[in-house]
């Protein structure tokens, strides 16, 4: 499975962003997706995931609210549409497949990863 993360950029706080991650090489509706983010120095975090069919999504506490995951299993991408941006979600964000269906969680949950697209909120 190869994924092409885009979207990322310099927001002011409060602005809004839309993440895509392109997928190839798998059927994509098998799979369940994830977003996660690092920022400089930390660990990589969960953001958000979304089941293989759409009928389940999982947040992180900080984001619930403000980001919504989806996908459209036509075209083969996932989404992160990020609304009411804060500089503390500034970091490089990552999109990742887990075809085992494992939870979402976790990145040891996830096989494959696109590079990061790096999102920057200005205060």
């Amino acid at each position: 499975v190869q994924l092409q993360a885009s979207g990322g950029g310099l927001v002011q706080a409060g602005g809004s962003l839309r993440l895509s991650c392109a997928a190839s090489g798998s059927t994509f509706s098998s799979l369940n997706m994830g977003w996660f983010r690092q920022a400089p120095g930390k660990e990589r975090e969960f953001v958000a995931a979304i089941s293989w069919s759409a009928g389940m999504t999982y947040y992180t506490d900080s984001v619930k609210g403000r980001f919504t995951i989806s996908r459209d299993n036509a075209k083969s991408t996932v989404y992160l549409q990020m609304n009411k941006l804060k500089p503390e979600d500034t970091a490089d964000y990552y999109c990742a497949a887990d075809p085992r269906r494992r939870g979402g969680r976790s990145v040891y949950e996830y096989d494959y990863w696109g590079q990061g697209t790096l999102v920057t909120v200005s205060s």
